[in-house]
């Protein structure tokens, strides 16, 4: 409800709690990634240099198994 004179609310408590609610409330965060599963795989792009990658590739298939086992070693897993 408005005061006569149409231009401020006629209980100024209750705008003050509105505009203190507006102000405290924390938004609505979006969906939580899910939690990584051990042991899953993600497909990606990497680029590395030509001959790293053909030293990878000289053993036969499994490469990208060694070249993830020479990441993890290097990350300290």
């Amino acid at each position: 409800m408005r005061s006569p004179g149409g231009r401020r609310p006629t209980d100024p408590f209750k705008t003050a709690e509105a505009a203190f609610k507006k102000a405290t409330t924390k938004p609505v965060e979006g969906p939580s990634q899910a939690p990584s599963i051990p042991g899953v795989r993600e497909s990606v792009t990497l680029r590395i240099d030509q001959d790293v990658l053909e030293h990878f590739q000289q053993g036969g298939p499994g490469w990208q198994d060694r070249i993830n086992a020479a990441l993890r070693k290097a990350a300290g897993k």
